[in-house]
């Protein structure tokens, strides 16, 4: 039995357990997937604990992808870009850390809502945690530049100045947000979890991708995007899916196809 786990808290929610066990029906591998609830201050602990019980990798979600980083004993590019791991492989009693939440974003905008992201203009909303997760896999792709605002300008421009480096990236405040059409606008603020509205200027979304990172039913952020004519809206659903599957890859070694997974929990998840 191959065991495998997420980590978190609150955890009930996690959607984890059903998207692993369907990769792991479609090739066949015996595998075991549980949420596991760690306390806030014992995360080291806990993470352990499952190693010690025959846990081969384990998946980590809030608040504890900052505490995994420092756990891990070696860490891929994507890892270190982000500050913060979401997906720990045990190997030869080594602790590999990677960051997979980008390059599933990357992969769903791509594959799943058929978007191209090389030589396009991309507003990203927010300069937290989500943001630094999803900036260099994005960048990666080539676009002709990244627009990071956020309420604390400060925030945007050491990020932009961070990611500097990787390509074209400038950093303003929310409210210098102009109602300039751009390619692709990306809400990785915590606005929809809290059920709230960005103040965001009117006829920016005419003709863009307007994607939440949230997923479930329509969010406030979706549902102006729709009013403001955006071309596409979408929530963070195939995301979650596509980061999943390259856990899965980084573990196994094996990419799942994501799209049948995606319509599935669309259809049994109500979301």
């Amino acid at each position: 039995m191959n065991k495998f786990g997420v980590i978190g808290n609150p955890i009930n929610h996690s959607l984890s357990p059903m998207i692993h066990q369907e990769f792991a029906k479609e090739f066949g591998i015996d595998l075991s997937y549980e949420k596991i609830l760690s306390p806030v201050e014992a995360f080291n602990l806990t993470a352990e604990k499952f190693i010690s019980s025959g846990g081969l990798g384990f998946n980590i979600t809030l608040p504890f992808k900052i505490n995994a980083y420092s756990f891990s004993e070696n860490l891929t590019e994507n890892a270190k870009a982000a500050g913060a791991v979401n997906t720990i492989n045990i190997d030869n009693n080594i602790i590999y850390g990677e960051n997979t939440d980008g390059a599933g974003l990357v992969n769903d905008l791509e594959n799943n809502l058929e978007q191209k992201i090389m030589d396009k203009v991309i507003l990203v909303i927010g300069a937290g945690g989500a943001t630094q997760g999803i900036l260099k896999p994005i960048m990666d792709k080539n676009p002709e530049k990244i627009l990071l605002a956020n309420r604390t300008k400060e925030k945007s421009l050491m990020l932009a100045t961070k990611f500097s480096k990787y390509g074209k990236v400038c950093g303003f405040g929310i409210e210098q947000i102009k109602s300039k059409p751009v390619d692709i606008i990306i809400n990785a603020t915590s606005a929809s979890i809290e059920g709230n509205m960005l103040d965001l200027p009117k006829g920016l979304c005419e003709g863009a991708l307007c994607y939440d990172l949230m997923y479930g039913s329509e969010t406030p952020f979706m549902k102006w995007a729709l009013k403001d004519s955006a071309l596409k809206v979408s929530d963070g659903l195939g995301m979650l899916v596509e980061q999943a599957a390259l856990s899965f890859e980084f573990w196994l070694g094996k990419k799942p196809a994501t799209l049948p997974v995606i319509n599935l929990i669309r259809e049994t998840a109500d979301l």
